[in-house]
């Protein structure tokens, strides 16, 4: 860390995986392989869903929304990630650090409710499936989706604003893009209002839409209990049974990064969870919903055959 007041300082360094320099070409290929896997395979499940008329109903409306968000959640930091693993620590300036930093968190947060978006839907098909049309409308559809982006663009703004409109003592960010938690250390003097406002900002973005998944699924769970036959019960199960897995891996890897105090901060751990939900994550969605979801394997069948057959 560099001492004193840097007000001036125009860039910041990435020192990224330094710490295991041995393994960056290794890692390379296995984050660009993951990258290009996943762009294919949510590219795959939003085209699968576009085409296909029978796919065209609301929870598949945020399945094709949350495919979009994860390409684009994980191209604003795969590129600066690739650099880093090439040619080790990278220069970045500071208005395309704060421009990561946003849209990062824009994306990120989108998703968070996005996700509480998509449990509310799963809720109203299975405890209201005589209103469920009525309830989920094309236009509850889009509100719920804009929602979330107006989220995604409030918090990213807060912390993005308050985080470079503070003085910085330091230049070298022990991470591989520009996260909160590094940041924080190269604050001038007492850090602790920082920290409160990534906590409060952290519980509103991402506890309070999985309080509201919570919910939803003690409703869920309790009306498919009451259901009278085994058959129903695990139709009803296996329709949000995905959704649920995706939440799992998501806020697990993410709570546990912001939802932690300072002290507890450990670089390398860090890096490891930001890997898991940037990088891993989004290549996973897809794969749980196709794998697991009857209807989109018919239909990239369906697809498939009808390819086949054109050839």
């Amino acid at each position: 860390m560099i001492p004193g007041n840097l007000s001036g300082l125009s860039e910041f360094r990435l020192l990224g995986f330094s710490e295991i320099s041995h393994l960056q070409p290794l890692l390379f290929v296995v984050v660009l392989s993951l990258y290009i896997l996943t762009l294919m395979a949510n590219t795959v499940i939003a085209f699968i869903i576009n085409s296909d008329n029978s796919l065209h109903t609301p929870m598949y409306f945020f399945l094709t929304q949350l495919s979009c968000l994860d390409i684009c959640y994980l191209s604003v930091i795969i590129p600066t990630i690739l650099e880093n693993l090439v040619v080790g620590t990278v220069s970045i300036s500071k208005t395309r650090c704060a421009m990561q930093m946003f849209f990062f968190l824009f994306f990120g947060v989108a998703e968070c409710f996005l996700l509480a978006a998509m449990s509310l839907d799963r809720y109203f098909a299975i405890c209201y499936p005589l209103h469920y049309t009525i309830i989920m409308s094309s236009r509850v559809c889009r509100s719920l989706v804009a929602g979330s982006y107006i989220c995604g663009t409030a918090v990213g703004l807060v912390h993005t604003l308050i985080t470079f409109s503070s003085p910085l003592c330091g230049s070298a960010i022990d991470h591989f893009f520009c996260e909160i938690q590094p940041l924080l250390d190269l604050l001038c003097g007492n850090t602790f209002p920082s920290e409160i406002q990534v906590i409060v900002v952290a519980v509103f973005a991402i506890l309070s839409p999985f309080l509201l998944i919570i919910y939803s699924y003690i409703r869920i769970i309790s009306t498919i209990l009451h259901m009278a036959s085994a058959e129903s019960q695990q139709k009803a199960f296996s329709t949000c049974s995905s959704h649920l897995l995706v939440v799992i891996l998501f806020y697990g890897t993410a709570g546990s990064t912001y939802l932690r105090p300072k002290y507890s901060y450990c670089a390398s751990v860090d890096k490891f969870l930001s890997l898991s939900y940037s990088v891993v994550t989004p290549l996973l969605n897809p794969i749980i919903y196709s794998l697991r979801n009857k209807e989109v394997k018919g239909a990239l069948k369906k697809k498939w055959r009808k390819n086949n057959l054109v050839w």
